[in-house]
């Protein structure tokens, strides 16, 4: 039975209870998976990193994989909210959240791939081939677990975890099935061009009101990779600072069904 529309005396706070009373079928659907998803971070798993797993519900088989890397601070439970809305759409996917192997240089709570206190970019480039090798080991020990080849994993991330994923996506032997890159940037061009193998499919998504890293630099990202022949998709989200909107969340969604 459908919910009845209940209106109030037209005040600024009865207007926000309108809303809440207008939407409210919608805010229980939201919240009903909330508390699905609760459990499922609940699963931990090791591997060579400490990790939050979202399995298939009932038990379906798992064929494909997202790996979702967190960003400066952040940690797998952070990211793994993304896969809230995924999961209903890639039903035989594992949502697989690793904690970076580093806690966080200013936030003793969170972690970190790679240092960011010293500003010198020979020195950051040396810390995330250390974050490289210890996610490739990662990586192998999770296609192993699961019986998956490269073409059905996605690599996603945010901020210092898009960052990753591109070089882990493109320094690979063989190709993954995607690169989704949220709000990030190529660490360094001309060491990545040294070492690409792999022409794995990359989506950006930016704000394009982000203070913490321009929205400049996934134009030159674009340009790179059109330059280096890997095919490349962007999307520049309005009004948006370094964050995941909910807009960028469903563009990320309909690029990974077309892609593993």
């Amino acid at each position: 039975m459908p919910i009845p529309s209940i209106r109030t005396i037209p005040t600024p706070t009865n207007n926000i209870i309108d809303n809440v009373l207008t939407n409210i079928s919608v805010i229980i659907n939201i919240l009903y998976d909330v508390l699905k998803i609760k459990k499922h971070i609940l699963y931990t798993m090791t591997f060579c990193l400490e990790s939050t797993l979202i399995k298939p519900e009932n038990k379906e088989k798992i064929e494909s994989a997202v790996i979702l890397l967190h960003g400066y601070g952040g940690d797998g439970k952070d990211i793994s909210i993304l896969s809230l809305n995924w999961k209903r759409y890639l039903p035989n996917t594992i949502f697989i959240c690793p904690n970076g192997h580093e806690t966080c240089s200013i936030n003793s709570s969170g972690y970190q791939w790679f240092d960011l206190t010293k500003d010198d970019p020979d020195y950051i480039l040396n810390e995330t081939k250390k974050a490289e090798n210890k996610l490739k080991i990662f990586i192998d020990q999770i296609k192993k677990e699961y019986n998956l080849k490269n073409n059905k994993i996605c690599l996603s991330g945010f901020s210092q975890g898009c960052m990753m994923s591109i070089n882990l996506g493109l320094i690979s032997d063989q190709e993954y099935g995607c690169i989704v890159g949220f709000s990030g940037k190529i660490i360094n061009q001309d060491d990545l061009k040294s070492r690409k193998k792999a022409s794995t499919p990359i989506l950006l998504i930016h704000g394009d009101s982000d203070q913490v890293v321009s929205p400049n630099f996934m134009l030159e990202a674009k340009d790179f990779f059109i330059r280096n022949n890997i095919k490349i998709e962007t999307h520049l989200i309005e009004n948006c600072d370094h964050h995941i909107p909910m807009e960028a969340s469903s563009i990320a969604l309909e690029y990974i069904k077309k892609k593993i």
